[in-house]
């Protein structure tokens, strides 16, 4: 679902920027000394977890494919504010070093996959968990939430469509949500599945009320956290579909694919989430892709780190 530069007019552009800096800026606050010491390793690896998984365009109905959005998966986990921060520090990556989502349409991109994704998904999580509060309704919780986060997203990216003139709301709606229902199953499987794991290996993590774990237990976390989100750029990414994702195929059906701006407006190095020079594809997309995972992991875990000490200062 990320919008490239041409799709959006200035307005609508402008608009989503100041809504996005306005709700990170607020997230950042709201962290600052907010997060647990034992989360901040996790708030790292989660942005990596989600840089890696989409990555891997799983295939749909109608020659469509999908990838993981992750807002609620990071929200449930580390809190909503958290889950903005983590997944904006996803996308400003993605545009700036990979040319995935446009820099004029970053607004746009965060605030529909941070912000809705994210702090939309996890006020669709606690609804759920206020009417079913035992084990069996956190899962449910999770899944409903991350599905509905993904079609929430697709309406707001249908409006600001619609907004800037570039396709009429009555075709952008009902084409983007009911292609991004599908999308939003496998948002939703992949999103129980990560959590069931986690929760198994790290109940204190997920728990509602704060648990203190043994040290080791944070180590492990860690280390099999990465060998999984290296495992999925490794073994899973070269071999992702190849098919269009929701927004292209809809931009396709409805005729405004050639809006996109092919050039980017400032060159990213990996391109492509490529290696430029390298003879051998599979080789390039692990290489690019391993390289925008550790960024985003210490970018992630060394804000979370500064974060953490600033409130100590502060208190």
């Amino acid at each position: 679902m990320h919008i490239p530069d041409g799709f959006l007019d200035l307005k609508t552009a402008v608009a989503t920027g100041v809504l996005s800096t306005a709700a990170v800026g607020i997230s950042l606050r709201r962290l600052n000394g907010s997060l647990p010491r034992r989360k901040v390793p996790l708030m790292g690896l989660a942005g990596a977890f989600v840089f890696a998984a989409q990555m891997v365009n799983f295939p749909v109905a109608g020659g469509t494919s999908g990838h993981l959005m992750g807002g609620v998966l990071a929200a449930v986990l580390l809190g909503p504010a958290a889950g903005v921060v983590v997944i904006t520090s996803v996308l400003i990556v993605q545009c700036l070093l990979f040319a995935d989502g446009g820099i004029v349409a970053l607004g746009a991109n965060v605030f529909n996959m941070g912000v809705i994704g994210s702090a939309g998904g996890y006020a669709i999580y606690r609804g759920v968990r206020l009417l079913f509060r035992n084990e069996r309704g956190r899962y449910l919780a999770v899944v409903l939430a991350a599905w509905g986060s993904t079609v929430l997203a697709a309406a707001c990216c249908a409006g600001e469509l619609a907004w800037s003139g570039i396709v009429p709301w009555r075709s952008a709606f009902p084409a983007m949500t009911n292609v991004h229902m599908l999308i939003a199953i496998g948002e939703a499987v992949i999103s129980a599945l990560a959590f069931s794991a986690i929760a198994a290996a790290r109940p204190d993590i997920v728990a509602e009320e704060p648990r203190s774990a043994p040290v080791h237990e944070g180590k492990d976390l860690l280390l099999y956290g990465a060998l999984i989100t290296i495992g999925v750029v490794l073994f899973i990414s070269p071999f992702a579909s190849r098919w269009p994702d929701g927004l292209e195929a809809v931009a396709a059906k409805l005729g405004f694919e050639s809006a996109a701006v092919t050039r980017p407006l400032v060159a990213s190095p990996l391109e492509g989430y490529t290696i430029p020079g390298l003879g051998s594809p599979v080789a390039a997309t692990v290489i690019a892709g391993l390289a925008g995972t550790c960024i985003v992991f210490t970018g992630g875990f060394f804000l979370a780190r500064v974060l953490t000490r600033r409130g100590r200062n502060e208190a």
